[in-house]
């Protein structure tokens, strides 16, 4: 083999091994967890629920007893992440707490549980299908007081 070719192999190898570890690892998958088997965590005691959906969503309805911190707001820009998302939890949650995250649908809770899992909380599972599951499966939620019940 001539020298430079041999040359050149071996400092595309150097490259490869190095550019492999500097990759990161794979983002932990997130755990989910159907509505009923949320509903038995939240029963427990040892869980807390999470819902970040806006406030005007929380505010139409919402399971007893949750914690609400926006994962996104609903600008006339269109959608934005809350920039202080992990602040707003940490405040209320310490990182060993056991949390079931929720939205409307499950999409917004599992991409603030990889955001939750990258700060190192160590417990954040996902409610599959979010509040439209749970509600459709007619677990118990909160909803405003109309003017009648006032």
């Amino acid at each position: 083999m001539r020298p430079a070719i041999a040359l050149t192999i071996c400092a595309l190898s150097a490259l490869l091994v190095a550019a492999r570890g500097s990759e990161k690892p794979p983002a932990a998958a997130v755990a989910a967890v159907g509505v009923a088997a949320a509903g038995d965590l939240l029963r427990s005691g040892g869980h807390r629920y999470l819902d970040v959906r806006t406030e005007k969503e929380f505010r139409n309805g919402h399971v007893a007893d949750s914690l609400n911190v926006p994962y996104h707001f609903f600008t006339s820009q269109g959608k934005e992440k809350n920039p202080k998302f992990i602040e707003q939890v940490a405040a209320h949650v310490d990182k060993q707490d056991s949390i079931v995250v929720g939205c409307k649908s499950g999409v917004r809770s599992e991409l603030a549980c990889f955001d939750l899992m990258a700060a190192g909380f160590e417990n954040v599972k996902n409610i599959e299908g979010g509040y439209d599951a749970w509600v459709e499966n007619g677990f118990a939620v909160k909803k405003p007081q109309t003017q009648d019940e006032l």
